[in-house]
């Protein structure tokens, strides 16, 4: 199933502090393999904005995903639930999640949560995670609370 992307949503002021924040962790990526850095930000249930950028090794392509990156910053922070995301990669094509990110995504935000895509210019496109992975399987499936034990 190929995804179409939709119309990009305006650059709203919540927009622009998560596009801002994964243009500067993108700069800081360490992507000496795929010369391919990609940012990442993300805001939390609170409102706290939370950066990744992909972190590549020479055993590659074992290495961190910016989205990864930003999950675990949020973790560390005391952040449970992703409210909305931004991945910002280069090139001409849509820079989406990977498989495994979007799964570390559905741990983390419903189905109806936004993931934006930008380029290093603008926001490329939105989903929803329900439209990345349809049908995920989630901590809902069982009956865990997905704010963890320390909620």
């Amino acid at each position: 199933m190929t995804l179409a992307p939709p119309t990009p949503d305006i650059l709203t002021p919540d927009l622009s502090r998560l596009f801002d924040a994964a243009l500067a962790a993108q700069g800081r990526a360490y992507a000496p393999y795929s010369r391919f850095p990609v940012g990442a930000a993300l805001r939390d249930e609170a409102g706290a904005v939370h950066a990744g950028c992909n972190v590549e090794n020479a055993a590659y392509p074992v290495g961190t995903c910016a989205e990864a990156g930003a999950i675990a910053a949020m973790v560390a922070s005391g952040g449970r639930r992703i409210a909305a995301l931004l991945v910002l990669g280069p090139g001409p094509g849509l820079v989406t999640p990977c498989g495994a990110c979007r799964q570390r995504i559905r741990e983390f935000a419903g189905p109806a949560v936004r993931v934006h895509v930008a380029d290093a210019t603008a926001l490329r496109a939105s989903f929803t995670v329900g439209a990345l992975l349809p049908d995920s399987f989630g901590p809902d499936n069982l009956g865990a609370d997905p704010r963890g034990p320390h909620a």
